[in-house]
């Protein structure tokens, strides 16, 4: 039996926090073999250390940057090859170091943890290799194997899924194993079968787990039931951040996961292909699973309590929807003054909103992705234009978490109506939190990448990038992460150009109007119980206020969430469509409501906050 493995992830993620892959996997391997030692070396966190944390968090943010520091280094001779890509991506980086210089601080500090380390101590040593990580994780598996050729190298993550992992142990001898899947189960089978295989010199078999003699990995091995797990052991990473000096110490955040995979998984207009259609994050996973809700709570109290922090990231692709609202009313009855990161879909209701702010949760990543119904339906997101304008208006609130989304530009497949249709719901959008542009990057096993024709895509291949980073025969073997292709990029980057002048002039807006002195929303509303003032401030400009009364405030505090005609009409029987439709639109000519077919949607925020139950007050 083997008595000691060595867990790794290497630079760059983000250093403020342990990874949750090597805490759950560590924790998951001692309860199951309590003889057995794991160590979890969170390489990334001493890299850190030793560049600055400011230089590694700007260069950590960005994957070319991520992936060219360790190219350098992993081959040398091609030094003035990735250092003219680097230029060309790190022009506006600040700060923006030396290249050489960089590669000089990143060898010395990453030869220094090497040397720190009895790596032929560890018959088993694993890698996990997410997104940023492939050069930096191939740098140190050259190296650990070169001083100790006997331990047997496992690699896994969502870089190593299908057929990328198989071809990253076809191309890197140094590499004996890859987990198809998550870890937990393929790498406990992996340790149990290592001492008989290594007696009888054959390879384990382990569903889930590539070999050299396997051929490929079939299938997947993975928990039936994430209650199961035990908590992550963020020990090693908290030990590591000890021996630094006190200056270069931190609180860091605590990372949670509480599913796996994605419950958002029905069929786009293509049929075949699930999910968001340019999404490949669940390429690890089959199906979709959950913990409990008393499992989640327990787990965060008991890992706040043991590292005595307060900052907790959902690491989840998706916060599962069943019991959002009593989660988080369940979190705030705990009396701990979190400080919550999680990522929620658009279709998130204000009272689910209302628990998570009242809990704690400062900042949610809302999968908004456009703001055009037409290119939102090509996207799979299964939302509306209507829909995301709701959850931005909602997240604007003193009381609610803030919000950060994406905008995705040069969608193949988008056309000039539905980049017209977001300029339009633009001038309604100017109020709430600017969204980033993000241009379309196409993923191995996207439902993009996986039915390319059915997106006017003719050719998939590695990113053209990929061919700064690696040598041409060694790329030509690889299957990666990032892809490019032929068929309508010219054409996208014509039609979504005038974006970006719109989004500067957003933020910009958006940034004057929100100075330090006043952080009042935009468009806001003071009820007075039998009339209703809106304020609208805008840049350079004094603010314009508006007065409704009666059955028009009614009517306005009515459509706080976006309803049907029909339902406004049924809820104000005494008026008619013929009476109420002329107010609608006076409101949305004056970009106080938003409509989208018979839907509308006011665009105000209460000015002291949104209240639970808020339909019920708003029947006046």
């Amino acid at each position: 039996m083997i008595r000691k493995v060595a867990l790794l992830s290497t630079p760059w993620p983000l250093f403020n926090r342990p990874s949750i892959q090597l805490g759950t996997l560590k924790a998951y391997l001692q309860r199951e073999l309590p003889e057995l030692k794991v160590d979890a070396h969170h390489l990334y966190l001493a890299v850190a250390e030793a560049v600055g944390y400011d230089l590694y968090k700007v260069i950590s943010e960005r994957s070319w940057l991520s992936e060219a520091c360790y190219a350098a280094l992993l081959y040398p001779e091609r030094e003035e090859v990735v250092q003219r890509f680097w230029k060309t991506q790190a022009r506006d980086l600040s700060p923006n170091p030396n290249f050489k210089n960089l590669c000089r601080s990143l060898k010395e500090g990453s030869e220094r943890v090497l040397r720190s380390v009895p790596w032929s101590s560890y018959p088993l040593i694993g890698f996990s290799i997410c997104y940023g990580q492939l050069t930096s994780s191939l740098y140190f598996i050259k190296r650990i194997k070169k001083v100790s050729p006997h331990s047997r190298i496992v690699v896994g993550g969502s870089s190593c899924a299908g057929r990328m992992g198989e071809s990253l142990l076809g191309v890197f001898p140094e590499i004996d194993f890859v987990v198809n899947g998550e870890g937990e189960i393929p790498l406990l089978r992996l340790v149990k079968s290592l001492a008989m295989s290594r007696r009888k010199q054959t390879e384990p078999s382990v569903p889930g787990l590539l070999t050299r003699s396997a051929g490929s990995a079939e299938g997947f091995s993975q928990v039936a039931r994430l209650d199961d797990l035990p908590s992550p052991d963020y020990t090693d990473y908290f030990e590591s951040l000890k021996s630094f000096s006190e200056a270069k110490r931190f609180l860091p955040k605590l990372p949670i996961e509480m599913s796996r995979g994605c419950w958002w998984g029905k069929k786009t207009i293509h049929r075949q292909a699930k999910g968001c259609a340019f999404c490949n994050l669940n390429l690890q996973w089959k199906g979709y699973r959950s913990k409990s809700l008393p499992k989640v709570v327990r787990e965060i109290d008991s890992l706040t309590d043991r590292y005595e922090l307060l900052s907790v990231s959902f690491m989840d692709n998706l916060l599962p929807p069943k019991n959002l609202q009593s989660l988080f009313e369940t979190l705030a009855r705990l009396g701990k003054e979190f400080r919550i990161f999680a990522e929620i879909r658009a279709t998130t209701s204000l009272d689910e909103l209302l628990a998570m702010g009242a809990a704690g949760v400062a900042e949610v990543q809302v999968g908004i992705e456009a703001l055009s119904t037409r290119l939102l339906e090509k996207l799979n997101k299964g939302t509306t234009a209507i829909q995301n304008l709701e959850i931005m208006k909602n997240c604007e609130g003193r009381n609610t978490p803030n919000l950060t989304a994406n905008l995705i530009t040069h969608f193949p497949g988008s056309d000039e109506k539905d980049v017209e249709e977001t300029l339009t719901t633009l001038q309604f959008a100017v109020p709430f939190r600017p969204l980033k542009a993000t241009p379309f990057w196409l993923g191995y096993g996207s439902p993009v990448f996986s039915h390319a024709e059915a997106f006017g895509i003719r050719k998939v291949f590695n990113h053209p990038s990929y061919a700064f980073l690696f040598p041409r025969e060694t790329l030509s073997q690889l299957h990666l992460m990032l892809q490019g292709y032929e068929g309508t990029i010219k054409k996208q980057q014509r039609l979504w150009a005038k974006m970006d002048g719109a989004l500067n002039t957003w933020r910009t807006a958006y940034d004057d109007l929100h100075s330090p002195s006043n952080s009042d929303p935009i468009l806001s509303y003071q009820d007075g119980g039998t009339f209703l003032i809106i304020r609208e401030r805008r840049p350079a400009a004094d603010d314009m206020t508006h007065r409704l009364r009666g059955s028009s405030r009614q009517i306005y505090l009515f459509c706080e969430k976006n309803r049907s005609l029909s339902e406004i009409a049924g809820r104000f029987p005494g008026f008619g469509q013929e009476k109420i439709l002329p107010f609608l639109n006076l409101m949305v000519d004056k970009k106080l409501m938003f409509r989208e077919g018979e839907r509308f949607l006011s665009l105000a925020v209460p000015i002291r906050g949104f209240i639970k139950k808020h339909e019920i007050q708003n029947e006046g």
